[in-house]
């Protein structure tokens, strides 16, 4: 078991973000006696996954589909067939934004090599004045 601030050391958060996942619905820590938070070894595991996710690029609520909600068990096959078609989809639109950066590059070449030639035009017509 963790406390917050361990769990936010070891993973190098803010003890706001658990907080945050936790209101979110993406974890579900036990509370002590005295109302603390304690963070059990799923708990750890699903924040790495939800880390992990942001890292990809993932919103909060596709990480919480992936995943399943804190207090709620996907099983396993489940939660790779739903992270599985995210990872598809996020495949997807990286290789349509890539399409997209590609003809830009283009455009920003044709522009240079326009105005690298009007320039070369005007300097050359400078010379003869």
């Amino acid at each position: 078991m963790w406390s917050i601030a361990e769990l936010a050391g070891e993973l190098e958060i803010s003890t706001r973000t658990i907080r945050f996942y936790e209101e979110k619905g993406l974890i579900s820590p036990q509370r002590t006696p005295g109302n603390r938070r304690v963070y059990s070894k799923r708990d750890r595991a699903r924040l790495k996954l939800i880390l992990r996710g942001k890292r990809f690029g993932y919103s909060l609520e596709e990480i919480g589909e992936m995943i399943g909600m804190g207090e709620v068990d996907l099983d396993e096959r489940e939660q790779i067939t739903r992270s599985l078609a995210y990872g598809e989809k996020k495949l997807a639109d990286i290789r349509q934004r890539i399409e997209e950066l590609k003809m830009l590059a283009q455009d920003i070449e044709s522009m240079r090599n326009k105005l690298e030639d009007r320039l070369q035009q005007l300097n050359q017509e400078g010379e003869r004045s």
